[in-house]
């Protein structure tokens, strides 16, 4: 049985691995594709090929160490509440899911601004227009996708609060964080010009919580209870239980 402060340090290891992949990934994709702009995405796709190409690999190593996160946290919270410890990791996977098939739009925006054949095919400003078209199918498939990175924020503050490892405001914050993810990706979605206006301001909870959580589980793993109070144990260990984003003991 593994003790739960090298869980959450696990956890809280992984996590930091999703957070700097996956913002690496989207400066990458935010440098290169110009929104509406079909030929200078093409050209800055050509011409920063090598670099597309490891945003689109940090992305996909991002998501396999997100699935991770979300078992380790299940072994470590599931004793809280088994059930919800479950849907938390139940979001995590549809997530990944839909994260790692959304890159074949990357790639496909990447293979047909780097092939000579599209262009001959479809002429350049055919082929510029495809690019562009991928391209944004990726961004609108990751927007998506978001609604369960969000989703998957509400369980584990739920298991935070009541697990004791941690204290209870970073798992109120995790469960506000959820629903700053929703307001975004709803507002993106149905008013898109109002949605980019104040995703910034409906992201900071998120962005706040994830990273205080991701700092607590590295420097303080979880709370150690004082000598003769009852330790918390982690419940049959089932198989691979997943490193939740978040080192929180309530992921059940």
């Amino acid at each position: 049985m593994t003790a739960p402060k090298t869980l959450a340090r696990i956890a809280g290891f992984l996590y930091l691995i999703v957070a700097v992949l996956t913002s690496f990934a989207g400066l990458v994709n935010t440098r290169i594709v110009e929104s509406g702009d079909a030929a200078a995405t093409t050209g800055n796709i050509d011409t920063s090929a090598t670099l597309f190409r490891i945003g689109l690999v940090s992305e996909l190593v991002g998501a396999v160490a997100f699935l991770v996160t979300g078992m380790a946290l299940y072994l470590l919270l599931k004793h809280v509440n088994q059930m919800v410890a479950a849907a938390m990791v139940a979001f995590v996977a549809v997530s990944v899911a839909m994260q790692s098939l959304n890159l074949l739009n990357q790639h496909a925006a990447l293979t047909i601004a780097t092939g000579q054949g599209y262009t001959a095919a479809f002429g350049p400003k055919g082929s510029g227009q495809l690019t562009l078209l991928f391209a944004a199918m990726q961004h609108d498939g990751y927007l998506i996708a978001q609604t369960y990175f969000g989703l998957w924020l509400l369980p584990l503050g739920y298991l935070v609060v009541k697990s004791g490892y941690f204290p209870k405001v970073l798992g109120v914050l995790l469960m506000i964080g959820c629903f700053g993810h929703l307001v975004d990706v709803f507002a993106r979605l149905l008013a898109p010009d109002f949605g980019a206006n104040i995703s910034p301001f409906a992201m900071t909870p998120a962005a706040v919580a994830e990273l205080s959580f991701i700092a607590w589980l590295l420097v303080k793993a979880v709370r150690v209870p004082e000598p003769g109070t009852r330790v918390p144990v982690i419940a049959h260990s089932g198989p691979l239980g997943r490193l939740g984003q978040g080192g929180e003991v309530d992921r059940g």
